[in-house]
């Protein structure tokens, strides 16, 4: 086994974190800013890249691992923490909005998970994070979560995050699952993933759901998400009050002076 073997709980259930044990000399890599609180003896490192070099590498190398990562829109730099004591140690990583942490043990799926480039949480030490180029123009201009996606090499541990409740479905060979390109959160790496449009001018304009949808083709494992963060932001965005200037109040603040607003208007 190259990566290092790391055993994990979960906790909570809409707003999750994940308790990751490390034996001695063990070391679990995470995205900058993932960290919820740990215990004595871990020490916490920042790495430039992905993290996933055993020996070092040289500077090539580094360059081009923070590269690829600096391609999914994430930070160039990467988080380590290795357990320095004598004992098990714990460390936690919490969900950075509401949705459901995803365990992967990536020898259970032939060393390779493809997925949105936000949804990458936590990993054992020796995991890869990398890119994955769609091989169709038309998935990278219309796919929702762009040309690239990440991909998760190697044979241990990985946490990967998807908001709102997760559904894994399980295609068979010649299945075809068609679904919104932002529901999108992981798939093995023997699905075909491909985008086709929106049949009917009406349907595509006044639907709602955009004029794309991603289709899937088995065989393999799709995880969907029921609410994509964009989706969310949106509605938040769309339901927050719009704001005065100088005073920097809410035009929405207070009932009855909000009603005084409405006929001054």
């Amino acid at each position: 086994m190259n990566n290092h073997e790391i055993d994990y709980k979960l906790y909570g259930d809409d707003m999750q974190f994940v308790e990751v044990e490390l034996d001695p000399s063990e070391t679990v890599v995470a995205e900058a800013g993932s960290l919820m609180m740990m215990e004595d003896d871990i020490r916490m490192e920042t790495v430039f890249g992905d993290g996933s070099a055993q020996g070092g590498g040289g500077l090539m190398d580094k360059l081009m691992g923070a590269g690829k990562r600096l391609l999914t829109g994430e930070s160039l730099f990467m988080t380590t923490f290795t357990n320095t004591g004598y004992g098990k140690r714990h460390v936690y990583f919490a969900a950075p909005y509401p949705g459901k942490i995803i365990p992967i043990d990536l020898s259970l799926w032939n060393g390779k998970i493809i997925c949105q480039k936000d949804a990458f949480l936590a990993a054992a030490k020796g995991v890869s994070v990398g890119i994955e180029f769609q091989r169709k123009l038309a998935t990278g201009f219309f796919g929702g979560e762009g040309f690239i996606m990440q991909k998760l090499e190697g044979d241990g541990m990985a946490f990967i995050h998807a908001g709102g409740t997760i559904h894994r479905h399980d295609l068979r060979p010649g299945e075809t699952l068609r679904i919104d390109t932002g529901c999108l959160v992981a798939m093995t790496r023997d699905v075909d993933y491909n985008i086709e449009m929106v049949s009917g001018v009406k349907t595509a304009l006044f639907g709602g759901e955009g004029l794309f949808l991603a289709t899937l083709r088995g065989p393999g494992t799709v995880w969907v998400q029921s609410l994509p963060f964009s989706r969310l932001a949106s509605r938040v965005f769309a339901a927050a009050p719009a704001s005065k200037g100088g005073g920097g109040k809410s035009s929405d603040e207070g009932g009855i002076g909000g009603l005084f607003d409405l006929f001054n208007k």
